[in-house]
């Protein structure tokens, strides 16, 4: 079921009343880190729209913040947006392919008597600048002549000051209600080396004036934003009505996402992979694109989210569960269907004979026929879960006991009749009668119905491999409020990663691979690690599990 979208009827009325012939939006990312679920809403969004109407949609890194950019972040980011399923085909573009254009525009403000160069100090910025309850101050700098403006900035581009010296700034109203409008700054001095540019530019536009630019510049009908930038929306359109910009773009706010157990802040998942509390951008548990990737999520899953919960202006919380449900309904299609014993107790079947081996047929998918069929084997040793056995079962357990019957799923029934320990008093092994009668769900001799199924492998025909267990992240639903003013980091899961180093697979996972998605039978949905898993040694990821999806 698809939410509202109130960005989308924007749309729908901006093309009846042909404003525009054209929807062209963008996605602009700051190369400043990896790409998080929040992004991947916006992807859905930004391209989503101008898919649905016909149009075209940019991907544009806005790359003014040199310190902190990398081509690593660059290259991350076009993966994800790949792997999402879209294309910006021509469209692929950067801020600083426009340095020097907006370099032009700048000089033309001051040529205007709309900007000026401040050398105030960043703490006297900061005084001057007031507060919500305070207006600000006019820098004692903001009289100074165009001329002396024109050659400061000329001056500032050649790189005769220092970082901190000068800055460029709007002329605006240092007594507006909104801060954003306090002569808000278009250029700093930062002599460092760009990953586009290099050491071309030691001055840079700041994001709130290279943004509306950028748009213009590409004709952007739909600049759409999250909901922290609504306050800079009147610089914004002060950007594009005092520039001699070639197109007028409008802005549109819409809330961004928050979710459950989960942080989404670039700056604190940063926090979790340099301090080595995670195992990379990458680690399954994170929040990112590339980590839910390598966890085994579909793309079609993250589409059924964003539909799911909608586009709104109003911030909210949504919860975890409803992106695992997506996960759980996605793959519950496309899994191939395998038995895994992640904690194995040996059973001995002792009315078989040394060596047997027979061989069993069960479907690769309850649903799908075209997947075809998988070759199991009952020999006189298998191995079953240690949940699956309890010496002294409560009324309601249907599964393994002594003296008790269960069916061992698309084989037979099995009933156990003998209990072996180690000196430490824990089960070792279960010795088990089978009842042949049984075979394929079929009933016993007197006819009783066996209500419990347990899963299974042989234990001479299964494979090893490690299975790694993800739970959640964060202990609690809301890891950044912590009105005992912990760091958010004080609310990581302990125990968000369970490694079982020898886990029991049916044989037919030998031919597993990166491409397909499993479903372990009453386990979960697993996928092979993108990274760690080798053909001499298969490691795979829990994606979700059937039940609580933790």
């Amino acid at each position: 079921m698809e939410a509202p979208n109130f960005l989308k009827q924007i749309v729908e009325k901006d093309l009846e009343s042909k404003k525009y012939a054209k929807v062209i939006t963008r996605f602009p990312p700051e190369p400043n880190g990896y790409l998080h679920i929040g992004h991947a809403k916006s992807i859905c969004l930004n391209f989503g729209l101008a898919n649905d109407f016909g149009g075209q949609c940019h991907l544009r890194f806005d790359d003014t913040n040199p310190e902190t950019e990398d081509v690593e972040y660059v290259e991350s980011i076009q993966a994800d947006v790949k792997w999402l399923g879209f294309d910006w085909n021509k469209n692929l573009f950067y801020a600083s392919d426009y340095f020097q254009q907006i370099y032009e525009w700048a000089v033309d403000l001051i040529k205007k008597d709309k900007a000026y160069v401040c050398s105030l100090d960043e703490s006297e910025l900061r005084e001057y600048r007031g507060n919500f309850t305070t207006p600000g101050k006019d820098s004692p700098h903001r009289n100074r002549t165009v001329t002396e403006n024109l050659d400061l900035f000329e001056r500032m581009k050649n790189g005769e000051f220092a970082e901190g010296e000068h800055v460029l700034r709007a002329k605006i109203d240092m007594k507006s209600p909104n801060m954003n409008m306090r002569d808000p700054l278009l250029y700093r001095i930062r002599k460092v080396h760009h990953h586009k540019t290099g050491n071309q530019w030691c001055i840079y536009p700041m994001y709130d004036f290279a943004h509306p630019l950028s748009d213009a510049i590409e004709k952007i009908t739909h600049s759409i934003c999250t909901l922290e930038f609504q306050d800079h929306r009147p610089f914004y359109d002060w950007c594009i009505e005092n520039c001699s910009v070639p197109a007028q773009p409008k802005q549109y706010e819409f809330a961004r996402l928050n979710m459950t157990f989960l942080v989404m802040s670039k700056r604190k998942l940063l926090q979790l992979v340099k301090e080595n509390l995670v195992m990379g951008w990458d680690d399954p548990r994170m929040p990112t694109i590339s980590g839910i990737r390598r966890r085994g999520y579909m793309p079609e899953a993250m589409h059924e989210f964003a539909k799911r919960i909608g586009v709104a202006k109003a911030e909210s919380l949504i919860d975890f569960e409803i992106l695992e449900a997506c996960v759980r309904d996605d793959l519950d299609q496309r899994s191939i269907r395998a038995m895994a014993v992640l904690r194995p107790i040996k059973v001995v079947i002792s009315n078989l004979p040394e060596g047997h081996k027979e061989e069993l047929e069960a479907s690769a998918h309850p649903k799908k026929v075209e997947l075809g069929k998988r070759k199991l084997f009952f020999t006189k040793e298998i191995f079953i879960d240690e949940s699956d056995f309890k010496e002294n079962p409560e009324s309601d357990f249907f599964r393994l006991s002594l003296g008790k019957e269960v069916r061992l799923r698309n084989a037979y029934v099995i009933r156990c009749d003998e209990v072996k320990k180690d000196s430490t008093g824990k089960v070792t092994e279960l010795i088990c009668t089978y009842l042949p009668e049984t075979k394929a769900g079929k009933p016993t001799a007197d006819g009783r119905k066996i209500k419990g199924i347990i899963h299974w492998v042989s234990a001479t025909e299964c494979i090893n491999a490690e299975v790694r267990l993800y739970g959640r992240l964060f202990s609690v639903a809301d890891p950044e409020n912590t009105p005992d003013g912990k760091d958010f980091k004080q609310n990581l899961n302990q125990n968000s990663l369970t490694v079982i180093s020898n886990a029991k697979l049916e044989p037919s996972m030998t031919v597993a691979n990166h491409e397909n998605r499993y479903q372990f039978e009453r386990v979960g949905y697993f996928c092979l690690d993108s990274k760690d898993s080798k053909p001499e040694k298969l490691v795979f990821n829990m994606t979700v599990d059937l039940a609580t999806g933790h």
